[in-house]
């Protein structure tokens, strides 16, 4: 029994010796800190009597601005008094001379002179007069400076001038069921960091095919709707606070799959002036002579996208233009003349591919009211073809297509037509 306690005690004193000398360590950390308190308050203090300073400097800065605008004033008002002044002088020269000229006059001793004149005099007497009472009766400013600085607001917020607790705010919350995906745009929506102070957020999106990150807004709001993605492709997001501190960790990522096929519409203020849209802006007529062009209110740089037009109006001898367009193409020529266009123009009897006012490939077989216009963009192999009525209408007419396409028709003479999108591809697609 005695060796079991002196084994018990020994065990004990060893864990009390190992406490002993965490203790010890504890405190030289204790003493560190006191060490690093002081150097961190000198640091401290340099700040906000830096911040303090930067404070005064504001006020007499402004103070400055101020006493300027007083003097700004002073001049205005004492150059009207001097201008009042030369005025009355003028003017009462005038009167001295108009009074020395009567009393001669009525030192006139031939009546038939005085009448000659007196009239004359009496009017003039009585206008001048009347014009003294009129203009010259009260100064044009006032010697007293009507204004008074408002320093209230001013003299609150230094009262108000207080330290506030300041450290990197924590992860904002994404919030699901709040966040959605249309056509090719998403939006995210999250709450604030509870106990945190925020002075903004950024929002950052993925490529869609998992690829970097990159930032997409940074601002004050907690909702964001991010447009012109790619279609059919699953966005991850996330977002993070910041402050004057630094910046806080992200949130969890959320996942939002874009449209697979594209809805969209005409768009009557990207496309310009000198075409007419139904009310829903799916269908366009062009009453000019000249070719119009109307774009789409999506534009692609990925994916595989058809659409169709129907031809509800075709009565002239025209030739309507169908395609793609940059974003920068001239509005107001045919579709394809210059280089910003890739288009397919068609009359009742055939077509002909055209790009940069370079036109090829004639197709035999034409439109009439009623037909239907298909077109193919392949952007994963970077082609463009043309369906005349479900049929293909010549090989692939365009190829080498990358970057940024808007679905675009060029049309005059009143012809007519309605834009149908959210379709699948033709099942018959061939590279050749």
């Amino acid at each position: 029994m005695c060796k079991a306690q002196k084994t018990e005690l020994s065990h004990n004193l060893q864990q009390l010796s190992e406490r002993a000398k965490s203790t010890t360590e504890f405190i030289q950390r204790l003493k560190g800190m006191s060490d690093k308190v002081n150097d961190n308050c000198l640091e401290f203090e340099s700040i906000v009597s830096a911040q303090c300073d930067a404070l005064i400097e504001a006020i007499h800065q402004r103070r400055a601005q101020l006493l300027d605008c007083i003097r700004q004033d002073k001049d205005l008002r004492v150059r009207a008094l001097k201008e009042q002044v030369a005025t009355c002088t003028a003017r009462l020269q005038h009167t001295t001379a108009l009074l020395q000229f009567c009393i001669e006059a009525l030192k006139e001793t031939d009546s038939m002179s005085f009448l000659q004149v007196g009239s004359m005099l009496i009017s003039r007497v009585a206008t001048t007069d009347h014009s003294w009472h009129k203009e010259w009766s009260a100064p044009r400013v006032s010697p007293h400076f009507d204004l008074t600085l408002d320093d209230k607001s001013v003299l609150r917020a230094i009262e108000q001038l207080n330290f506030i607790q300041m450290k990197p705010p924590t992860a904002p919350t994404i919030i699901p069921e709040e966040c959605s995906a249309e056509n090719n745009s998403v939006t995210i929506a999250w709450q604030p960091p509870p106990h945190s102070h925020v002075e903004g957020y950024v929002l950052e999106l993925d490529d869609g095919n998992g690829g970097d990150f990159r930032e997409v807004y940074c601002g004050i709001e907690t909702i964001c709707t991010v447009d012109g993605l790619h279609f059919h492709c699953m966005y991850n997001a996330r977002v993070k606070a910041f402050n004057s501190s630094g910046e806080g960790e992200y949130s969890d990522l959320i996942g939002l799959q874009t449209a697979e096929v594209a809805w969209f519409t005409f768009d009557p203020v990207l496309s310009g002036p000198g075409l007419q849209y139904s009310e829903d802006s799916t269908r366009a007529t062009g009453e000019g002579w000249e070719h119009r062009i109307a774009l789409g209110s999506v534009g692609f740089s990925r994916g595989v996208h058809y659409w169709e037009f129907t031809v509800d109006k075709f009565d002239a001898d025209t030739d309507p233009a169908f395609g793609i367009a940059r974003i920068d193409v001239a509005r107001d020529k045919m579709l394809g003349k210059d280089d910003k266009g890739w288009a397919m123009y068609i009359d009742r009897q055939r077509s002909w591919f055209q790009h940069a006012g370079a036109h090829e490939q004639r197709v035999e077989g034409g439109i009439t009211t009623g037909s239907t216009i298909g077109v193919l963009l392949d952007l994963d192999r970077h082609i463009l073809s043309f369906y005349v009525n479900e049929e293909p209408q010549g090989s692939v007419a365009f190829r080498d297509l990358y970057g940024v396409f808007y679905p675009a028709v060029s049309i005059n003479r009143g012809v007519s037509v309605t834009l149908h999108t959210a379709l699948d591809p033709p099942s018959d697609i061939d590279d050749t």
